[in-house]
């Protein structure tokens, strides 16, 4: 052999030593007294040793003399001149690649609940423990809290805690130690042939399963549950939908929309819209008697019939100008009656105009000229509020605010889920 040759050698063995961090590839040679040695390329022994054998994979729970095994580099040569390896290192590596391969295959796992707060469940899966917010929670599990109380939605979750779950992990980052889990995704994935099933337009019979201040939701078919928004619900305005519906009222509704698990309902457009008759009904300056239904502070909500409300402005329910609004919209109280004049109607708008009898027809007030800007500033404002208020619209732009509404408040929920854990971690 020439020396150049044996040159070349020595560069190619020196040049395949493998590096602190590395992750090598050995036969187990030996178990001894809490020792276990590891032939690398038939070059290199190295020994795994002390707190280093400990790992969270379960790969290395029950090695024997022949297996090959993975390890980490920690230390190139110990006080033996071995090489000194770790099977805790390179199992914490092995565990979330194997979290990071979960997402990508979609794999659905099993995973113990361990522990719940207010923002979601903590989850224990390959001896990792990670997170799942509360938007992630089978829609069966969804804790329907009135009002959003944090200590009945923490009651609701603690129940879970000791359960084994099915669940997809859908982020796993190992330098931020960042491992969130999914029980919803595993549910919409079971319920998609369910779905397929169903389209925009169909109409479903169902039972109501639960009512809140945006909404009622509404169990259907093969477990699944679709939610009607309160402007859905019937062409008036209403307050709460528990004005209109209770738990367990069966109803039919009609699918709107369709996106992944969340199905959107409509009850009302299973009614005739009642405003599309409301000019045979009412006319424009006719007198008719109206029940107070809402005092706002831009004026009063009247109940003209129980299907049409219209608004008289506070504008509309003096002779004068008011100096303070509270004191005159003080003389009115929800139920009474009073004689109103119609003078607007925009049924595509769903909006009447109101005048109180009598109201605006006499002398008024003049109000001073270094009032008039700020007077219009007002009423703009004012009217604007109306607009918005009185406004039942249920085109596709609603349902599309709403939508987006719904999914930046699961984002919110999330992130402050997250920052929980963390706190939770650190007080650990």
């Amino acid at each position: 052999m020439s020396s150049q040759n044996f040159e070349e050698l020595l560069q190619d063995y020196f040049a395949n030593i493998p590096q602190v961090g590395d992750l090598v590839k050995g036969k187990v040679i030996s178990i001894d007294r809490g020792e276990v040695r590891i032939d690398i390329n038939g070059t290199i022994v190295g020994v795994v040793r002390g707190e280093e054998l400990f790992s969270e994979s379960k790969e290395f729970s029950n090695i024997k003399v022949g297996d090959e095994v993975e390890s980490t580099v920690v230390e190139d040569e110990n006080e033996n001149g071995e090489m000194e390896l770790s099977f805790r290192v390179a199992g914490h590596r092995l565990v979330w690649d194997r979290m990071i391969n979960y997402i990508k295959e979609g794999t659905v796992v099993s995973a113990k609940v361990i522990a719940a707060n207010k923002g979601g469940l903590m989850i224990q899966s390959d001896a990792l423990t990670g997170f799942m917010p509360v938007s992630q929670l089978n829609p069966d599990n969804y804790p329907r809290v009135q009002g959003g109380d944090k200590n009945r939605i923490l009651e609701h979750l603690r129940q879970f805690v000791g359960n084994t779950i099915r669940v997809k992990v859908i982020n796993a980052d190992m330098d931020e130690e960042k491992l969130i889990f999914s029980e919803k995704e595993v549910w919409e994935e079971e319920q998609k042939s369910i779905l397929d099933s169903y389209k925009i337009g169909d109409i479903i019979e169902g039972e109501v399963s639960a009512l809140t201040p945006f909404g009622s939701f509404i169990k259907f078919g093969e477990g699944l549950e679709g939610l009607c928004h309160i402007s859905e619900i019937v062409w008036q305005r209403i307050d709460h939908p528990k004005d209109i519906l209770k738990v367990g009222d069966n109803v039919k509704a009609q699918i709107i929309d369709l996106n992944k698990s969340k199905i959107y309902l409509s009850l009302k457009r299973l009614i005739d819209d009642p405003w599309k008759a409301v000019k045979d009904k009412y006319k424009v300056n006719q007198v008719i008697e109206g029940e107070i239904h809402k005092v706002e502070q831009f004026g009063l909500m009247v109940k003209l019939d129980e299907e049409i409300h219209g608004l008289a402005h506070i504008s509309d329910l003096s002779d004068k100008r008011a100096s303070d609004p509270k004191v005159l919209l003080s003389k009115f109280n929800v139920g009474d009656k009073q004689n109103f004049e119609i003078i607007s109607m925009e049924p595509a708008e769903h909006r009447l105009g109101l005048r109180l009898e009598g109201a605006g027809k006499k002398g008024e007030e003049v109000p001073k000229a270094d009032d008039k800007k700020e007077d219009k500033k007002k009423e703009v404002k004012e009217k604007k509020e109306v607009k918005e208020s009185t406004s039942a619209s249920s085109d596709a732009k609603a349902l599309d605010d709403k939508k987006a509404a719904a999914d930046k408040e699961e984002k919110v929920e999330e992130a402050e889920s997250v920052e929980e854990k963390k706190e939770e971690k650190s007080e650990e």
